[in-house]
């Protein structure tokens, strides 16, 4: 059973940047396609963005696209979110997750994510 543990949340000003992190233990981790999804208070819980197994496809929420990067680093089994230009509207707990299946296509949807961590907070003020 993969474990997944964020890290890097914190409190910034508006316009700041958060570099998160979010490391996996056991193998394949390069085998699986990883996401990154965010909840705030009274909302449901949004992807921000994927990155595929390879590292070579991404893909962004249109909310968050411009402002965020996702890269990994396979030899290291971490996934990170860069986030610039932060909103307070980007205040949540960040979670990463990965795919359900390895070896699979890109995906927004939370229920093809079948590991998930236990989030970071990020408090964005104005």
């Amino acid at each position: 059973q993969v474990q997944l543990v964020e890290s890097g949340g914190g409190l910034v000003q508006a316009g700041g940047s958060l570099r998160l992190s979010c490391a996996a233990s056991g193998r394949s981790f390069s085998s699986y396609g990883m996401g990154w999804f965010r909840q705030a208070p009274g909302k449901e819980r949004e992807f921000v963005g994927g990155i595929s197994w390879s590292g070579g496809s991404t893909s962004y929420a249109d909310s968050v696209k411009g402002r965020i990067t996702i890269s990994r680093d396979n030899a290291k089994n971490t996934v990170y979110l860069q986030m610039n230009s932060l909103k307070p509207e980007d205040t949540a707990l960040y979670y990463c997750a990965r795919h359900v299946l390895p070896w699979h296509g890109l995906t927004a949807d939370p229920t093809d994510f079948g590991s998930w961590g236990q989030g970071t907070q990020v408090t964005v003020s104005s």
